[in-house]
């Protein structure tokens, strides 16, 4: 193993800048972000994404921290023990490898162009990182092809979307807009879009989703605002039989849409 600079005093001005980018203010003004889960670094190198530097703490350290820093350049990485990477890491138990990564711009809507994807997913105001996190997993998992963060205030990169997406916030497929950049985006391509809304009477399982579509998805608490009431194509609800729920929370919502959406694909695509 080579041998790396080595920082010793959490007084460290790497160590200081770890500690801020858990503000986002300071993410977006350092143009940095910290990933702490190896699955997440290697995704992140996979796609791209640079690394600025890395701190390696040895007593600590598992295979797997071993084998992705055979990754790194060793200029890039710094030892330091296990209590200054607990000191510096945003878990409480953090692995012996931590990177800390150049951002990378989040594109307008404007710069998605076609052929557009079949289905598309937008995320209207979401307000925890965790729910957004989970819905990039589903979105990638049933293949749809872009994400679009509206009148978002999150960062991609908050620690908690980083986590919850398992890397999926790195595939370069996500995009920023208001509301009125998005609804004449869809418009100007004809894109269906189709608004979760608890008691809409459509059914969503009566809905043709064709592609071009987005399923429009509203906060946690109040859902779509008052403009996509007016502005989505249309307002379907998932079937609920139960005596007690009356809604889903809004990560399990969107599961629901894309897989219909998914099934609906395979079925196109099984037609003789």
């Amino acid at each position: 193993m080579p041998e790396f600079e080595k920082i010793t005093s959490l007084r460290n001005g790497r160590i200081k800048q770890i500690r801020r980018l858990r503000d986002k203010r300071h993410r977006e003004r350092e143009n940095r972000f910290v990933i702490e889960y190896n699955r997440d670094l290697r995704r992140a190198l996979d796609k791209g994404f640079t690394l600025d530097y890395a701190l390696f703490a040895p007593e600590i350290a598992d295979d797997d921290d071993h084998a992705l820093l055979d990754r790194l350049n060793p200029a890039q990485v710094f030892e330091v023990t296990d209590e200054i990477m607990s000191k510096a890491s945003y878990r409480q138990n953090p692995n012996g490898l931590i990177g800390i990564m150049v951002s990378q711009p989040v594109p307008n809507i404007a710069e998605l162009s076609d052929p557009l994807p079949d289905v598309m997913l937008a995320l209207v105001d979401l307000k925890k990182p965790g729910n957004i996190g989970a819905l990039l997993r589903t979105a990638d998992a049933t293949g749809v092809g872009a994400i679009l963060l509206i009148d978002t205030d999150l960062d991609l990169f908050n620690p908690n979307i980083i986590r919850s997406s398992t890397g999926a916030c790195f595939l370069n497929n996500v995009y920023a807009a208001n509301s009125a950049e998005a609804s004449d985006f869809f418009h100007a391509h004809q894109v269906q879009s189709v608004a979760a809304v608890v008691d809409a009477d459509e059914s969503l399982y009566k809905t043709v989703l064709r592609p071009p579509s987005v399923i429009l998805l509203g906060t946690e608490d109040a859902g779509l605002t008052d403009f996509w009431f007016t502005h989505a194509d249309y307002q379907v609800s998932i079937p609920m039989v139960g005596e007690v729920a009356d809604s889903l929370n809004v990560s399990v919502s969107g599961a629901v849409m894309m897989y219909e959406a998914l099934r609906q694909r395979t079925l196109v695509d099984l037609e003789p």
